[in-house]
Order: C-alpha cells, then sequence, then structure tokens
C-alpha cells in the first residue's frame, strides 16, 4: 500500500520502470475518485503536470477536482497506470472503461 506523504506536481520523465511515482500528483475530478464516473481523460501537460477527469462533467466548476496522489485514480481505474510512459502535451482518451485508451497531441489551446 502507499503512503501519503509528499505530492509533487511535477517529477522529473520519463519515470523509472515504466510507472507513475508515488509521489506525483494530478489534479483529478472529484468523480473520478468516488468512483461515481471512471476515468476517460488523462492529460500530461506540456510543463509535467497531470489532470484525469470523467469527460462528461465540467471540471472547472468549484469543488469538482482536487490535487492528490495519482495512484487515488490509479485505484479507482487501473488502466490509467499503463499511461504512465504518455508524453508531455499529450492526451489520453476513452469512451468508458474496457475500452482501449487513444493518446493524441493536445492542441496549443488546450496546454
Amino acid at each position: 500500500m502507499v503512503s501519503d506523504g509528499e505530492m509533487f506536481r511535477t517529477l522529473p520523465f520519463p519515470f523509472d520502470g515504466h510507472r507513475f511515482p508515488d509521489a506525483l500528483g494530478a489534479v483529478v475530478q472529484r468523480t473520478v475518485l468516488d468512483g461515481t464516473e471512471p476515468a476517460r481523460e488523462v492529460v500530461h501537460f506540456s510543463d509535467g503536470s497531470w489532470a484525469i477527469g470523467d469527460g462528461v462533467s465540467d471540471p472547472n466548476l468549484p469543488g469538482a477536482a482536487v490535487a492528490t496522489h495519482i495512484w487515488h485514480a490509479i485505484a479507482q481505474n487501473s488502466s490509467i497506470a499503463g499511461l504512465a510512459q504518455m508524453p508531455p502535451g499529450s492526451l489520453a482518451r476513452r469512451p468508458g472503461p474496457g475500452e482501449p485508451w487513444q493518446v493524441t497531441a493536445l492542441a496549443e489551446d488546450d496546454d
């Protein structure tokens, strides 16, 4: 079990062992964290930060998202772990659980 501890917005990339570091933080929609909705979007911004959303509700509403360790989102959506080597400036989307992630470059406006 990973312990709650220090959290970093960015860490050196690429990650060792092709896995997310335990101390990596991300902005994650609460609906993904509580299991109400699956993760349908994962963003690796060009500055090295990460965000995970449900792809159906507005993540910009007050209280809709929180900064937390990325492994909390992985605990709810194990397939996110397979995106650890997604390069900065990328967006992964999927229609729903069990569907493959499609990785594309972020549009300049998205970054």
